[in-house]
């Protein structure tokens, strides 16, 4: 394997002219990204030949995928070889040539003319593919394991399994789980500034501060606009990424005026103060808002009941999601078990799962040219089978765009069978998917898996026929 690693290290050097022509080299989930100093050393024919390479893509930095787990080996090769850390410029000769400056300051020119040509939205979904791939390695592994502990957890509740033998293992999982997900919003947060160009550790804090940590529970914040205490975790992920955004503008701003003498302790403490309290008193209680319009939304849909409440809520709960608010439904489906000993709202929003799992296998099929996106899929679809959707949601369907609204409809044909079928509740809250079997209330499984099957049907049919461009089917930037 070390033979095989430092072969593809050289292959990569010897075909984009040396170490000399390299600046910087770092790597993302399945790609060793590099700055080349002189773009006409590089010989990309050659390049995707060597043993190993699955494709290159041209972009600011040099794309050569070699895969998932290879990739940080190579890398590291590279960088060691270079005699450098990841990620750390590799210096020039100090006899650099007037040639070399002119031809490292036009590759920088060149970097800078494709992304002012970017189209904004192509700018947005890259930016949060660039936010979210770091992650995909810890949503697949927390994602898996803690697939595996929901599973444990609903079967101890069916009383399928000896909750004195398996408790333990269900908790050690659902620990390791939550060291990913319940503190997303500070990877979310240092993830977008390093995206932003702006402190990373200020990202952090940034994110943290959603989780209203310091807050005295019995003399809660209110929120401005109603007088409503604030809760925790409003915004969700994309509420952070806008919070960091400002910040980067804020911070960059500051450090224009602030004198050298005092920047590293005024800059970073303005831009909290700042943004701490735009990001509490104004971006928290705008997605409040919208997360109280959403759940007077989602009680008139339940009243309307049958296939188009399972539909409309089945299509929409992706996007809750990805705002972070589908917390704001655990109330309403423990007044339901409450009240009825089960929830009907829990397994028509499951479907939302399946959409996206029918979006990847399509995706997998009509792109299979696409090397690097199906090493994506393989890695989050089994996660989201077992009812885990923030991988496939962060790194294959958002950032591709028209794949995540197909899978959105998906999920909407799987939540109007669901709701065709009526009374198919589930009797505690847990994931959904595969793993939500063991819940389904009084023996309605078979219901509810011909509703799985059919948000998979769902997603992967409008995906296929609709979900795709030439540019996914054949290479893009993840």
């Amino acid at each position: 394997m070390a033979d095989k690693i430092t072969d593809i290290a050289n292959g990569i050097y010897d075909h984009v002219g040396g170490i000399k022509n390299v600046s910087k080299v770092v790597n993302c989930m399945t790609r060793v990204r590099l700055g080349i100093v002189d773009d006409s050393k590089v010989d990309i024919e050659g390049l995707k030949k060597v043993p190993g390479v699955m494709g290159v893509v041209e972009d600011e930095t040099l794309q050569v995928v070699v895969g998932p787990g290879t990739v940080a080996k190579v890398a590291q090769k590279m960088a060691d070889m270079a005699g450098v850390e990841m990620g750390v410029e590799i210096p020039p000769e100090s006899s650099q040539s007037a040639k070399q400056t002119a031809a490292e300051k036009a590759s920088q020119t060149k970097a800078e003319v494709k992304k002012k040509n970017q189209k904004p939205w192509s700018k947005v979904l890259k930016s949060i593919a660039n936010i979210f791939v770091p992650l995909i390695p810890a949503f697949v592994g927390a994602g898996i394991i803690g697939g595996i502990g929901s599973i444990l957890t609903n079967m101890i509740t069916a009383g399928t399994l000896d909750s004195n033998m398996w408790l333990n293992i269900q908790q050690v999982c659902a620990i390791i789980q939550s060291g990913v997900f319940t503190y997303l919003s500070i990877y979310v947060g240092i993830n977008s500034a390093r995206e932003f160009k702006a402190s990373q550790s200020l990202g952090g804090v940034i994110g943290g501060i959603t989780y209203l940590a310091g807050m005295n529970p019995d003399l809660p914040l209110k929120n401005i606009f109603t007088g409503d205490p604030l809760s925790a975790g409003q915004g969700g992920v994309i509420g952070v990424i806008i919070a960091v955004f400002l910040m980067a503008q804020v911070e960059k701003s500051l450090h224009k005026v602030i004198p050298d003498a005092i920047d590293i302790i005024v800059t970073p403490m303005i831009t909290l103060l700042v943004m701490g309290l735009v990001t509490i008193f104004l971006i928290m209680p705008i997605a409040g808002w919208i997360s109280s319009g959403l759940v007077g939304g989602i009680n008139w849909v339940l009243n309307v009941g049958g296939a188009f409440a399972g539909f409309v809520l089945g299509a929409l709960f992706l996007p809750m999601v990805m705002f972070g608010l589908h917390q704001i439904l655990t109330p309403i489906h423990l007044q339901m078990i409450e009240s009825t000993g089960r929830t009907l709202l829990l397994p028509i929003l499951a479907m939302a799962g399946a959409g996206q799992v029918g979006a990847a296998l399509a995706l997998w099929i009509k792109c299979r040219k696409n090397k690097p996106l199906l090493e994506l899929i393989k890695g989050a679809l089994p996660v989201g089978i077992l009812g885990i959707g923030e991988p496939l949601i962060y790194a294959v369907t958002l950032p591709l765009g028209r794949p995540f609204i197909t899978a959105c409809l998906g999920g909407g044909i799987g939540g109007a069978v669901i709701g065709l079928f009526g009374n198919v509740g589930a009797t505690s809250v847990g994931p959904s998917g595969v793993a939500l079997i063991p819940l389904i209330f009084e023996g309605h499984w078979l219901n509810y898996v011909i509703g799985l099957l059919a948000g998979y049907a769902g997603g992967f049919i409008f995906t296929y026929f609709f979900g795709t461009t030439k540019k996914m089917r054949e290479a893009v930037e993840l």
